[in-house]
C-alpha cells in the first residue's frame, strides 16, 4: 500500500496495548491509512498525547477482566461507531525454567496472551457478522510457530493464539469476517531494549538474526495494513511471519 492511501477511511479499529510499542506501531499506521483508531490500555491514562487528534481515542482496559472490556469496547463504539477491525497485540512475556514456572505465572501467561485475544473477540465478532465484514488480526509471535528454552508458558499461550486463529478462521470465512495473525521476531521495544543491549542480547541476535539486527516495531506495518484492509479478502487463517528470515534459518 502507499503511505497515506487512505485505505482503511471510514473504518474504525481497536489495537489492544495500542499506547507502546508494537501497538503504538499499529495505531500510527492504522491511522495514517485513514482509520479511527480506539487503543486499549491497563493505564488510567495513556502513554501517548490524544490532545487535537480527532481520529484517536484511549479506553483503559485489562484484557484478562471481560467487565472491564465491556465498558471500554462501549466507550470505543460511542466514539466512532461500529468496530471493523480487532488487532489483539496486549501481551505479556516472563522467562523461567519449567520446574520454577508455577501456577501462577502460567496462568498469567495464558490469561493475558491468550485469553485476552478471546474475550477481545467476543466483543467485537457478533456486530461483524451482522455486517458481513470486519478483520481480526492477532499479533502472536514466532513463539507460537516454535518451542524456546525457559519460556514454556508463553511459547504455549502464543502457540494457542496460532490456534484460535487458525480455528475461528474456519467458522467465519462465509460471513465476510477474515481472522489472521502475525508472529514477529525480534523487536526492539522499551521492553526489550534492556535486553537486547546486554551481551546475552548481542549474542542472540548474531547467532539467530539472519538479518543481524532486530526488527523495528514499524517494520510490521505492511503486515498490518494488509491483514486489515480490503486487500486480504481472501486470506484467512494465515499465519505471516515478520522475523527478518529467523524461522527460515531455524529450518
Amino acid at each position: 500500500m502507499e503511505q497515506n492511501s487512505q485505505a482503511l477511511a471510514g473504518r474504525h479499529a481497536v489495537v489492544t496495548g495500542g499506547a507502546r510499542g508494537i501497538g503504538a506501531a499499529v495505531t500510527r499506521a492504522l491511522v495514517a491509512h485513514g482509520a479511527n483508531v480506539t487503543m486499549l490500555g491497563r493505564s488510567v491514562a495513556p502513554s501517548v498525547d490524544l490532545a487535537g487528534d480527532p481520529h484517536l481515542h484511549y479506553a483503559q482496559a485489562d484484557v484478562c477482566e471481560p467487565e472491564s472490556l465491556g465498558k471500554a469496547f462501549g466507550s470505543a463504539r460511542s466514539s466512532f461507531g461500529p468496530i471493523h477491525v480487532l488487532v489483539n497485540n496486549a501481551g505479556q512475556g516472563n522467562s523461567a525454567p519449567f520446574l520454577k514456572t508455577d501456577f501462577a505465572l502460567w496462568r498469567s501467561m495464558m490469561q493475558v496472551n491468550l485469553d485476552g485475544a478471546f474475550h477481545c473477540i467476543h466483543q467485537v465478532l457478533p456486530a461483524m457478522i451482522g455486517a458481513g465484514w470486519g478483520r481480526i488480526v492477532n499479533i502472536a509471535s514466532t513463539a507460537g510457530l516454535a518451542g524456546y528454552s525457559y519460556v514454556t508458558a508463553y511459547c504455549a499461550a502464543k502457540h494457542g493464539v496460532v490456534g484460535l486463529t487458525r480455528s475461528l478462521a474456519l467458522e467465519v470465512a462465509s460471513k465476510g469476517v477474515t481472522v489472521n495473525a502475525i508472529c514477529p521476531g525480534y523487536i526492539r521495544t522499551d521492553m526489550t531494549a534492556e535486553f537486547y543491549d546486554s551481551e546475552k542480547g548481542k549474542e542472540v541476535i548474531a547467532r539467530k538474526m539472519l538479518a543481524k539486527r532486530l526488527g523495528k516495531p514499524e517494520e510490521l506495518d505492511g503486515a498490518i495494513l494488509l491483514l486489515s484492509s480490503d486487500a486480504s479478502s481472501f486470506m484467512t487463517g494465515s499465519i505471516i511471519t515478520v522475523d527478518g528470515g529467523h524461522m527460515v534459518g531455524s529450518l
